[in-house]
């Protein structure tokens, strides 16, 4: 997986941080009280608009109702019966008198008299209310928008004054101006209105506030879980209260508790597994010296031995250096674990690092190599041989040929060295897997022939890569490349086969003074 330049990771953060400001819980519960606020303001805007509009025009109703009932009364008392036009017009004229101004309209059979001569009032008492107030034997009212402007219509019957009640065929209709009212329920809607804002801003405040109250525990329990995420397996969460957010901190904390003492004993058991390792190679050596010893005479007077004496002593020295390399293999590894692996660098040419390394093992005539000389670092000439001894070794017994060696320094500060072959390459879960400790990927890539380095002199730490060897080679090597600073990356060819190359920095030979004689 390449790493992600520094550029981009700022761009991801900066895209994430976007994300939880548009769609964070801590916006949506806001814009939850906001529309909670605005939705109730508007509806108690409406229920108040609507029931106060109704209040006033009840009042105004009644009013309307009752005065003409009233004044009706009191001028048709002295009112005779059939009017002409005159009594007509005097009687309409009375009426309004007492309505305070209101425009009052008078009608007997097909008299017609209204107390403002100039008012047209054709238009706001319809034919409807007309036929109703006919027909009844009470008040009838209507309201009504004439010329854009509200009024109330109010028709009633006079009757008789006898004991049957009957109809005199007098009607009275008083038109009661509504602006005023239109204008104070107005107003309320108005005032309602300019209410509304302050409400959602506080909605907005009291928002942010409980949103802050509830997100500060989850916010803590976030970073405490990036902190354990990161390795800090000591992070907690203060609990307080008692509500399901303490619950949550509660349980983080019980988990980390039993992560941390999974985390410790897994420790334990793994430096226990260390020591027992270093502590069995250890032992090892003193005895394999001597089988080494004997083997070695063995092998010098096999061709005085019978046959099959012959062979069993070849075959019991191969198999006793295997074994010597192996405890060589886990030493190492030992040392590399417990930090106790120190460089003992030196300015060299590297070209002729390799090269030696190459001509040590009698591989030189095997290989196409590109060394260009004058590449000088401060490097553990060791440790350097081991990583070519690795990945030369892994190329050559497990690739095709041609075998390709090449060096090169980069203008970033770094030298590369490539080994590549054309063999059967390495499938991906191999690639994944193929700096593992004790991996063997020979399933992976076809043996050679060209496989047998017994005869061949491997320094001590050399390794054997995967295959017929420990698994432990390429594992060493890496940590060599480690140690320097350095890495080791595996790839697969376009062409065919696979290709390692190592990184080392290109120190100069002015840093030996800090590089030192052992670091």
């Amino acid at each position: 997986m390449s790493a992600i330049p520094a550029a981009g990771r700022t761009a991801l953060r900066a895209a994430r941080r976007s994300r939880r400001l548009v769609g964070g819980l801590r916006v949506r519960l806001v814009v939850t009280f906001v529309l909670v606020a605005l939705v109730s303001a508007v509806t108690a805007t409406a229920l108040a608009y609507r029931d106060a509009r109704t209040a006033v025009l009840q009042r105004t109703q009644n009013t309307a109702v009752n005065d003409l009932r009233e004044r009706t009364a009191v001028v048709a008392a002295g009112f005779d019966l059939p009017p002409d036009q005159r009594s007509l017009s005097w009687f309409a004229a009375k009426v309004s008198e007492g309505l305070g101004a209101r425009v009052v309209v008078a009608r007997h059979q097909d008299l017609s008299a209204v107390s403002d001569r100039y008012a047209d009032t054709e238009g706001r008492i319809t034919a409807g209310l007309r036929a109703a107030v006919r027909a009844g034997d009470g008040a009838r009212f209507q309201r009504v928008v004439w010329r854009g402007e509200p009024y109330l219509v109010v028709g009633m019957p006079v009757a008789y004054a006898d004991g049957d009640r009957r109809a005199s065929g007098l009607e009275v209709f008083s038109i009661t101006d509504l602006r005023a009212e239109r204008d104070d329920t107005a107003a309320l809607l108005d005032s309602v209105r300019a209410g509304t804002l302050p409400v959602v801003v506080l909605a907005a405040a009291l928002a942010l506030l409980a949103a802050g109250t509830v997100l500060r525990p989850v916010r803590k329990l976030g970073r405490a879980t990036r902190e354990l995420a990161a390795g800090d397996l000591g992070s907690r969460v203060a609990v307080r209260g008692h509500d399901e957010l303490a619950d949550l901190a509660r349980t983080f904390n019980e988990s980390a508790d039993a992560l941390q003492s999974s985390d410790t004993e897994l420790r334990a058991q793994e430096a226990r597994a260390r020591r027992f390792v270093a502590d069995v190679s250890h032992e090892l050596r003193t005895p394999l010296a001597a089988m080494t010893m004997v083997a070695t005479v063995l092998e010098e007077d096999a061709d005085q031995l019978p046959p099959d004496v012959a062979h069993a002593a070849r075959t019991v020295g191969a198999e006793t250096a295997r074994l010597s390399r192996l405890v060589e293999d886990l030493m190492e590894i030992s040392r590399f674990d417990a930090g106790a692996a120190r460089l003992n660098a030196s300015p060299v040419d590297l070209a002729d690092t390799v090269r030696a390394s190459l001509a040590l093992r009698g591989w030189t005539d095997r290989l196409t190599t590109q060394l260009p000389p004058g590449i000088r670092v401060v490097v553990d000439r060791r440790r350097v041989d081991v990583i070519v001894a690795n990945l030369v070794g892994n190329a050559l017994r497990h690739g095709a040929p041609p075998v390709t060696v090449t060096l090169a320094a980069s203008g970033d500060g770094w030298v590369t060295l490539e080994v590549a072959d054309r063999g059967p390459g390495l499938p991906p879960e191999a690639r994944e897997r193929v700096f593992d400790r004790f991996y063997k990927a020979d399933a992976a890539r076809t043996r050679s022939t060209a496989d047998d380095d017994g005869d061949r002199a491997v320094p001590r730490g050399a390794g054997q890569g995967f295959g017929q060897g420990s698994g432990l080679g390429t594992a060493i090597a890496l940590e060599n490349a480690r140690l320097h600073g350095g890495t080791i990356a595996v790839a697969q060819r376009a062409e065919g086969g696979a290709v390692f190359t190592l990184r080392l920095p290109l120190r100069h030979t002015e840093e030996e003074d800090e590089c030192g004689a052992d670091q």
